[in-house]
Order: structure tokens, then C-alpha cells, then sequence
């Protein structure tokens, strides 16, 4: 008797876990044909991370090996993406440089549109706050991100944390006035009046009515600002002011490969398309996002 009821328990949990896969994969169909658009940037996304994660079970080598007597060699079995000037396996390079490349987007991505919150939800709750924040705000988006982020790398120097760092602080103003814009407009909205009539605190309001209004512009704007620091982290690279040169980043590889373009192009070539690849991902990823969040721009689009 015990055995056939721990058999019949085994069998429910087995079905009860067999229908969540089963809604769990009906949903995730449901929302690839509703919104393709952020389908498809959700897989190209989750591929370039499973790449980057599973790095070195994915038929690399020591991406830093020296072997001059292979310098140069054409893509082959060998090197699926050929060699670099001084012999080293540049597919190697290209997917370990795919974890800087991640690493700078996402964490430049959270820093800045966490900071930005903060400082854009003040500026635009609070009068005098935002005489003064904003200013300062405008002061650093006078200044060309790519501009700026190249003269904070030279006072701190050239590290990946002093790239996010310089980035991160490159992108809060833009991430400032979005959240300041949205919060000024949800201000005057009628609902926050009578909150203030009711007597409600301004604190309390802050938090339970203009807070959750403005994480679906936050969202999408975040993985505008991820796409773009992977950009400038590549501009930077082969500028000579991001990365150490011994870091395999893909700005560091293309500027490597600019002097040998006539002779190896595809040292620039392969590494500028991942770089493409994962921009467009994230990208697709965003539009996807701002389509889902306000189905009334995506009917006006």
C-alpha cells in the first residue's frame, strides 16, 4: 500500500510538473508570435551569453597564446577565424572578448539607469533639486559622451572598471532627464493631486504613485544605454584609451587588425560583425520592450 502511494505521488508531481513546462512553452509561443520583433532579440541575447559564459567549453584555447611561427594564418579547421599578428586564435579571442563586451553593456547599463533614477525622481519631485541637479546635468551633456568618456580614462586610466566607471558617468545625464521628463509630466496628472488633497505624504506618493509609472521607460531606455556602452567600449578600445591591451575586447582586436586590413581583413571584419550582432540583439530586445509596454505607440508604428 505504501509503495503504490508513493508511486501515485511520484506520478502527480511528474504531471503537475510536466503542465508548467507544457504553459511555460505555450507562453513563450504565444509571446514570439505576438511580439517577433522582441523574440528574436531575446535568442540572438541569450545565445551571445550562452557564448560568453560557456566560454571555454566552446573549442577555445589560451586567447593570450603566443605563436609567432602561426601568425597571420587564414581561417581553417585549425583556426575557424584564423590568427592575429603574432599567432594567437583569433575565434579564442572573439568569444572571451564577448565577456568584456557583456560585462561593460549590462553593468553600464544598471549603474547609470540606477543612478539616473535617483537623481532624475528628486530633480523632477523637488523644485530646488532640480535648479541644481539638472544643471549639472546639462553641464555633462554638453560634452559628446564618446568626449567625455575619453578624458575621464585619461585622468583615471586604463582598467575595465575605469571603462564602465567613465561610461556609466558618460550616459546618467540622458537617463536624468528621461525619469525627470516622465516624473514632471506624472506631477500634474489628477490622480497625484487628490492624493495631495487626501492629505497623503509626499513621500508616499513618490513611491506608491510616480515611482512604478516611470520602470517601463526606465527598462527600455536601459537597453538603449547597454547597446550604446558597448559601443563606446569598442571606440575606446581602439582609440587606445579603454581596455588594457592585453585584455581580449573586441575594440582592442579590431585595432590590433586596422593596420593588417589589406592583408587579413578578417581580423577587423569578424569582430566588427559579433559586435554588430550583439548591438542589433540588444536593440531588438528594446523595441520589443517599448512595443509591449505601450501598445499604443506599437499601433501608431
Amino acid at each position: 500500500m505504501l509503495l503504490t502511494r508513493e508511486k501515485d505521488g511520484a506520478l502527480a508531481s511528474r504531471t503537475v510538473r510536466d503542465g508548467r513546462t507544457g504553459q511555460f512553452r505555450a507562453a513563450a509561443i504565444r509571446l514570439a508570435r505576438r511580439n517577433p520583433v522582441a523574440a528574436s532579440g531575446v535568442l540572438l541575447l541569450t545565445l551571445v551569453v550562452l557564448l560568453a559564459v560557456f566560454a571555454p567549453l566552446a573549442g577555445t584555447v589560451d586567447p593570450d597564446a603566443i605563436s609567432p611561427i602561426h601568425r597571420l594564418r587564414s581561417p581553417s579547421l585549425e583556426h575557424w577565424f584564423g590568427t592575429d599578428s603574432v599567432g594567437r586564435d583569433l575565434y579564442s579571442r572573439i568569444v572571451y572578448g564577448t565577456r568584456v563586451s557583456l560585462l561593460i553593456g549590462f553593468s553600464v547599463a544598471v549603474l547609470s539607469t540606477g543612478i539616473g533614477f535617483l537623481i532624475g525622481l528628486l530633480a523632477g519631485f523637488n523644485r530646488l533639486a532640480d535648479a541644481l541637479l539638472m544643471r549639472i546635468m546639462d553641464g555633462l551633456m554638453a560634452v559628446p559622451p564618446i568626449l567625455l568618456a575619453i578624458a575621464l580614462m585619461a585622468l583615471s586610466g586604463a582598467s575595465v572598471g575605469n571603462v564602465i566607471m567613465a561610461i556609466t558617468i558618460a550616459e546618467v545625464p540622458r537617463v536624468t532627464r528621461l525619469v525627470r521628463s516622465v516624473v514632471l509630466t506624472l506631477r500634474d496628472q489628477p490622480f497625484v493631486e487628490a492624493a495631495h488633497a487626501a492629505g497623503t505624504r509626499g513621500w508616499r506618493i513618490l513611491f506608491i504613485h510616480i515611482l512604478p509609472n516611470t520602470v517601463a521607460p526606465l527598462i527600455v531606455q536601459a537597453t538603449y544605454v547597454c547597446a550604446s556602452a558597448m559601443i563606446i567600449e569598442a571606440i575606446l578600445s581602439f582609440l587606445g584609451a579603454g581596455a588594457p591591451p592585453t585584455v581580449p575586447s573586441w575594440g582592442n582586436i579590431i585595432a590590433e587588425g586596422r593596420t593588417l586590413f589589406l592583408v587579413a581583413p578578417y581580423i577587423v571584419i569578424v569582430p566588427s560583425l559579433f559586435l554588430s550582432v550583439t548591438v542589433l540583439a540588444v536593440n531588438l530586445l528594446g523595441d520589443g520592450m517599448r512595443d509591449a509596454l505601450d501598445p499604443r505607440l506599437a499601433n501608431r508604428m
